[in-house]
């Protein structure tokens, strides 16, 4: 705790008693680590902002298949719920 404090650093933890609270953000830094900063020595704090900024927005974001929505991209599920909604279902 000590040291979270002194680096400026909040704890990852659920409210008391609810071990779900934290799981979507849990189960993203674990997908962060695995497929992207895993074994990578970034030379300046701003190198690994940048490489995670371009995981999430280049690659997360727009082109990684999630379970939640059918195994389709988030760009796929948007394009078939317009199709959905124009077609009145």
């Amino acid at each position: 705790q000590t040291f979270l404090r002194q680096h400026n650093l909040e704890p990852s933890m659920s409210r008391r008693g609810n071990c779900h609270d934290n799981a979507v953000a849990e189960s993203f830094f674990q997908l962060l680590k695995r497929e992207r900063i895993r074994r990578r020595t970034y030379p300046t704090r701003d190198a690994a902002r940048q490489d995670v900024f371009e995981y999430i927005e280049m690659f997360y974001n727009p082109k990684r298949k999630h379970t939640n929505n059918g195994m389709l991209s988030p760009v796929e599920f948007e394009i078939r719920q317009q199709k959905l909604n124009e077609a009145g279902v």
